[in-house]
This record gives C-alpha cells, sequence and structure tokens, in this order.
C-alpha cells in the first residue's frame, strides 16, 4: 500500500478527536442531539484548522446507520465509506473550479432527488466564496427553503466575499487559530502513536512555524520524518524550515534593550552567514518585544514564548524599558519589515533598524519631561513648606495696623519671619509659573 501522509492518516473521525475549535463541537453536539439541525452551516477559518474535518464529521454523524448522534459509530459502511471519501450522499464540490451559473443549477437539479443509501444527502462546498454573483443568486431560493434530505456545508477562508444574503441563511461559525501548546501536544502525541523521537524544544519550534494551522505541522512533521528518521531535534527544525531558535532571539532582545549595538549587528550577521531568513528574525524579534510588552502591560499574561533565562540576562527590572519606549521599538521594526519586503539587501535594513531601535531608548519623550517636571516641583515645594500651585494666604500676611505699634523684640522677631516666609512663597510660586510656561511650550513643539 502506497505512503499516507500525516494529514489524511490521522484525521479525526469524530468530534471527540478534535483539538482547538471546542465552541463548535459543542454547538453542533447539543444540535447532533437534541435534533435541532440547521439546513445550512458555513464554516470559515484560516487554513488547516479543520473546516473540511468538521463538515466529513457532521456528515458521518447524519448518516450513521444507527441514527443520527453526535458520537458515529465509526464502524458501520456508511462512517467507512465518509471517512474513505466514497460515500455517494456527499457531494464535495470545489467552488474555485466550478464558479459559473451553470454549474450551481445543475448542482440544485440534482438535490431534489432523494438519497441513494444515507439519510441526508450532503453538499459539502469548499471556498465558496469562489462563487461568482450569478451562482449565488442562483443558491438563494433553494438555501432558503431547500428539500428536507438536503444539508448544506459551505466552507471559506474569505467570508467577507460571500453575499451578506447567502450568509444570513446559514449557521456561522468561525474556527480560530490552534493555540501553540495544543498543537505543541498533539504533534507529541502523533510522534509517541509513529515511534518518532521528538524533542519537546522541536515541538515547540515546529507549532510556531505552523502559525495556527494543524495541517501545516503535520505536513512539516511528515517532511521532518523524512529528512531525520525517528529522531528529530530543534536544531533539525531550524535546519530545514530556517526558524530561529527562541533562545537566539531572546539574546538578541537582550542585546537590544542593552542598548549594545555593537553585539546585536554581530548576531545578525552571525545568522545571516547561516542563511537564515532575515525577514522572518525580524518578525519573531517583534513578536517577543511584543510579549514583553504584553508582560508589563499585565504581569498575569502568559509568556511561554519568553524563555526562563531571558529576564537573568536583562538584568534588573527596575533599568527595563518602560511602555512608552517599548512601542517605539516596534514602532522602528515595522517600519523596517515593511522596507525590507520591498528591498534586496534585507540585512543593510535590518541593521539600520537596530541602530535606530537602540538609539530610540536614549530619546527624550514628553513623559520623561513631565515627570521631571513633577519631581522639581514637588522638591520646590517641601523646600518652602508649602502645596505647590497654591497662592499664599494674604490673610496671613496682613500689616500691623499703625496706630496700634509693638517694638518689643519677640513681635519684631515675628514679623521678620512672616516677612521671610512670604518672601520664600513668592519665590516659589514664580518658579512653579516658570515651569508652567516650560511645560505649555514643550507641548506646543511637540504638537
Amino acid at each position: 500500500m502506497s505512503y499516507e501522509v500525516l494529514a489524511r492518516k490521522l484525521r479525526p473521525s469524530g468530534f471527540s478527536a478534535l483539538v482547538g475549535q471546542d465552541h463548535v463541537v459543542r454547538a453542533l453536539t447539543h444540535a447532533l442531539d437534541h435534533d435541532r439541525l440547521h439546513h445550512a452551516y458555513l464554516f470559515t477559518g484560516t487554513r488547516g484548522v479543520g473546516k473540511t474535518t468538521i463538515a466529513r464529521i457532521l456528515a458521518k454523524s447524519l448518516n450513521c446507520e444507527r441514527g443520527v448522534s453526535s458520537t458515529p459509530c465509526g464502524e458501520c459502511s456508511i462512517c467507512l465509506e465518509v471517512k474513505e471519501n466514497r460515500f455517494i450522499d456527499l457531494i464535495e464540490v470545489d467552488a474555485a473550479s466550478r464558479t459559473g451559473v451553470d454549474d450551481t443549477r445543475d448542482l440544485l437539479e440534482n438535490a431534489q432527488y432523494m438519497p441513494s443509501r444515507g439519510r441526508f444527502k450532503v453538499y459539502l462546498i469548499d471556498e465558496v466564496h469562489m462563487l461568482s454573483t450569478a451562482a449565488f443568486n442562483a443558491l438563494l431560493k433553494t438555501l432558503e427553503e431547500p428539500p428536507p434530505h438536503v444539508k448544506f456545508i459551505f466552507a471559506t477562508t474569505e467570508p467577507n466575499k460571500i453575499l451578506p444574503t447567502i450568509i444570513s441563511r446559514c449557521q456561522r461559525f468561525d474556527l480560530r487559530p490552534i493555540p501553540t501548546d495544543v498543537i505543541a501536544r498533539q504533534l507529541a502525541h502523533i510522534c509517541e502513536a509513529e515511534n518518532v523521537t521528538l524533542e519537546d524544544a522541536a515541538a515547540w519550534s515546529i507549532a510556531k512555524g505552523a502559525d495556527g494551522g494543524m495541517r501545516d505541522a503535520q505536513s512539516m512533521l511528515d517532511q521532518l520524518v523524512a529528512f531525520c528518521g525517528d529522531t528529530i531535534t530543534e536544531e533539525n527544525v531550524q535546519d530545514i524550515f530556517g526558524f530561529t531558535s527562541s533562545e537566539t532571539i531572546s539574546s538578541l532582545a537582550s542585546h537590544l534593550l542593552k542598548k549594545h549595538t555593537a553585539e546585536s549587528i554581530a548576531l545578525i550577521q552571525a545568522e545571516a552567514t547561516r542563511g537564515k531568513d532575515l525577514t522572518q528574525l525580524l518578525s519573531e524579534l517583534a513578536g517577543f518585544i511584543r510579549v514583553l510588552l504584553l508582560n508589563r502591560l499585565n504581569p498575569d499574561t502568559a509568556t511561554a514564548e519568553i524563555p526562563a533565562g531571558f529576564w537573568e540576562q536583562i538584568g534588573d527590572s527596575s533599568a527595563h524599558p518602560g511602555e512608552e519606549r517599548l512601542l517605539g521599538l516596534l514602532d522602528r521594526l515595522a517600519d523596517a519589515d515593511a522596507r525590507m519586503r520591498r528591498a534586496s539587501n534585507k540585512q543593510l535594513h535590518f541593521e539600520i533598524a537596530l541602530i535606530r531601535a537602540v538609539q530610540s531608548l536614549d530619546e527624550v519623550q514628553i513623559s520623561d519631561v513631565v515627570r521631571a517636571l513633577k519631581a522639581d516641583l514637588s522638591t520646590d515645594a517641601v523646600s518652602a513648606g508649602q502645596t505647590p500651585l497654591i497662592q499664599p494666604d494674604k490673610t496671613s500676611s496682613a500689616v500691623t495696623s499703625p496706630a496700634a505699634p509693638d517694638s518689643s523684640p519677640a513681635r519684631q522677631t515675628s514679623a521678620r519671619a512672616r516677612k521671610k516666609s512670604r518672601g520664600v512663597e513668592t519665590v516659589s510660586y514664580t518658579h512653579l509659573r516658570a515651569h508652567e510656561t516650560v511645560l505649555a511650550l514643550v507641548f506646543r513643539l511637540l504638537l
């Protein structure tokens, strides 16, 4: 028998085997168990997240010989035929190759006939957004009032291209990108079943490169098994797919935050010499800084993408850049990414971006000016014994009436003290107004 790729060999045969789409599984399970079935379903999501797989499981659940259930037996002839993609009442249509209105009319003419073997005739239209406007309009009436023995299942990666009149006649389910840790665990489970040794770091690297798609991760694993045999390491993943290790990314980020320009550029040159994709490296660095920023804003944010040793590399937390400076770093990296995608010399733009990013950490920002002024005002207020921006109480500085002079030494000492206090208050208040003027000028210059 010819070799069967992992993505097809390990396709889930029931809802219980699906991972990463619990919200869709729960809704469909309740609908099947409580006989609340809709006549049309629309599954949307990026590639490899399970749209076609869920559609086939739904078709199996509707036509299982043991009855409509969310747990098809998987042993009857209909379940086996659906699994082997030869069930006659499951009509799969590729809308990318049958976009015309005539193809849709032929489809609808056959829909009026009863199913040959199953309980329902299921039409699975993949990439439904590729249908023409005329084809969509031809589908409208049948989709609104289909025969009782027909179920429509649509799958698409671009729901924004589907007519709103079509979407309004369907139950829509948005499939989410599968989390990286879920993909990594699933890959470890697959390798255990296939007698392949997969390092945890390698599984994480594959899952991260798959970008939320389980099928992409399984295809990458297939390629690694063909290349490496029964043992797969993180270094193998990096060599084949050009990924960069998390330690390298954390080292680059550490040099960047410590303002070690020479070390940062040296690391970039070393990665370029090894043939790494610098655009991918920049993207991973920006993602690392993003996670660091989110962690600064909310310490409870999951930081699984940041190695444990990173915090020791960058030193004392009081010296870490603030949120505004991290945002500045992300802005410069995003600008560099846009330029690198159009440039032939990507390394040059990457190095320039790193130099500018380091320089941005020393730039004076408006928040720094505000903090400095606040600290200066607080110091002046404390030294004068007054609350900032409060004028002196004029009633307390009233001059003694000349009709009742008092030349006693105690009275003269008290008068000198009040005069000195008024002088300090006047100087402090004038100083405060000067700071306010400077701050207003700064704001005008920035605006």
